[in-house]
């Protein structure tokens, strides 16, 4: 494609970042606030506990100040369940409805759209004692969970999303610390993609019950998506990857957005005798859910090439490793591409193939809600952070954003992980996202002064021309 044929950003184009309330809130039990998931599991070794993180639950004012001074146009954060019914149903709780009040109105204040998550990998620690999400109630407290959510802010908050990274709960679920699976299952495969139609259902009827309750507020799923590429033209790796991108990928958007199970992935599951049982119900609520817009998470693509029936093969340490299965697929490293630091493949021109496969299947308007490079950052003594390779990372990407959108890719916005440093899934806070430097340590909490890194102010200079000054 020739530069002058580019299309210009939109020019209601959301640029913005994102967080998750677990990762940069802490005050985890302050103000009537339950223990979730996140509060009672055991922390990776050597990491930092999440009872401060960033401390943003008292500094969100200073931090959206500074978002602002970003010019973001939206703020993609979530809220913590528990903060709303410390039960996870039952009593509400006063003081955490009055939080999140105070948080909307602060960046509606400074002219930020709110894009609220539902639900980030925080399920309350009483309702896993409940059985969690294998529990077929687990949609009725979703929906009741949706219900409040909507009464309190649905006047205020436009843009929603639905369950964050729902495939990586369902497909690394116990390394984020969310899938429940009880003691004595025999079938695990069964039991966790019966987990997983509950969260289908219970994600549609908040779906609905948007609509019913703000017809004009618009809601979507957020799905980490990862486009998957044959190791070669094999044709064996050719069916490979499509077994992948149906299993990893494709399910969740198909159902979110047709209400139907994706066929390749229905067939995994009956080998498996793990087709999930459907309530009375569940099959109109499905098919009654329309998601206004598509949420996305993207990190990397995957690559993976045949695995024989009897291979033993590495499950995959976290949400981007290769991942493999035996008679399906395996993971390949693609020597096409760089990683991180912390191993994860570095591939923009995916990011665009990813929107190219994704708007051809659904054709709704999409956002990227994660996008960004975990890294080592270095505080100087004068207070700097020097995060070129930030930079770098975040300009390629934003290249080949443009460039989807010359695709005639409907793309409403744009938030990179994150906003501000905070704990990792699992890697602690030493693995630094943030435009924000936040002085604290997986060993011991520091001043928790905010620094703008250089990345800061390069991408003020983005949001500032619209996309269109990418330079250092």
């Amino acid at each position: 494609m020739l530069d002058q044929n580019l299309k210009k950003f939109p020019e209601n184009f959301l640029w913005g970042a994102s967080t998750s309330a677990y990762q940069v809130e802490g005050a985890n039990l302050a103000d009537g606030k339950g223990p979730s998931c996140q509060d009672v599991k055991e922390l990776p070794a050597g990491t930092a506990s999440l009872d401060v993180c960033a401390d943003h639950y008292h500094r969100y004012e200073e931090d959206i100040a500074l978002m602002a001074e970003m010019g973001f146009k939206v703020y993609r954060f979530s809220i913590a369940w528990t903060r709303i019914l410390p039960q996870g149903t039952g009593e509400v709780n006063q003081a955490g409805i009055d939080h999140y009040h105070k948080v909307i109105d602060c960046c509606l204040k400074h002219h930020i759209e709110p894009l609220v998550t539902m639900f980030h990998f925080d399920m309350p620690a009483a309702l896993d004692e409940r059985g969690s999400w294998s529990n077929p109630e687990s949609v009725e407290w979703f929906e009741n969970y949706a219900r409040v959510l909507f009464e309190n802010y649905g006047s205020k908050v436009k843009y929603w999303l639905t369950i964050n990274e729902q495939n990586m709960l369902t497909l690394v679920g116990p390394l984020i610390g969310t899938l429940h699976i009880p003691e004595g299952c025999e079938n695990i495969v069964k039991e966790t993609y019966q987990q997983n139609h509950h969260m289908l259902v219970a994600q549609a009827k908040a779906m609905a019950l948007l609509h019913k309750m703000f017809p004009e507020d618009k809601i979507g799923p957020a799905p980490n998506i990862s486009l998957v590429y044959p190791a070669s033209c094999k044709p064996e790796d050719i069916l490979a990857a499509q077994e992948f991108n149906a299993i990893r990928n494709w399910l969740y958007l198909d159902m979110a957005v047709y209400g139907r199970y994706n066929n390749l992935v229905w067939r995994y599951l009956e080998e498996h005798d793990a087709t999930p049982t459907f309530r009375e119900g569940d099959e109109e609520a499905l098919k009654a859910a329309h998601p206004d817009f598509i949420g996305f998470n993207y990190y990397s693509t995957s690559t993976v090439q045949h695995a024989d029936v009897n291979e033993v093969l590495n499950p995959g340490a976290d949400q981007q490793t290769a991942r493999g299965e035996a008679g399906y697929y395996k993971g390949f490293n693609n020597p096409y591409l760089t990683k991180s630091e912390f191993g994860w493949e570095i591939d923009p021109l995916g990011f665009r193939a990813n929107m190219r496969e994704m708007y051809s299947r659904y054709h709704l308007p999409m956002i990227v809600t994660e996008n960004g490079l975990g890294a080592y950052d270095t505080l100087t003594e004068d207070g700097k952070v020097h995060d070129n390779y930030r930079i770098a990372y975040l300009r390629a990407h934003i290249e080949q954003l443009k460039l989807a959108i010359s695709d005639g890719i409907e793309m409403m916005g744009y938030c990179p992980w994150s906003a501000i440093d905070l704990v990792s899934t699992h890697e602690g806070i030493r693995k630094r996202y943030g435009f924000i430097y936040v002085d604290t340590t997986d060993e011991e909490v520091g001043t928790l002064n905010r620094y703008r890194k250089d990345s800061f102010y390069w991408y003020k200079k983005v949001i500032a021309s619209n996309g269109e000054d990418l330079a250092d």
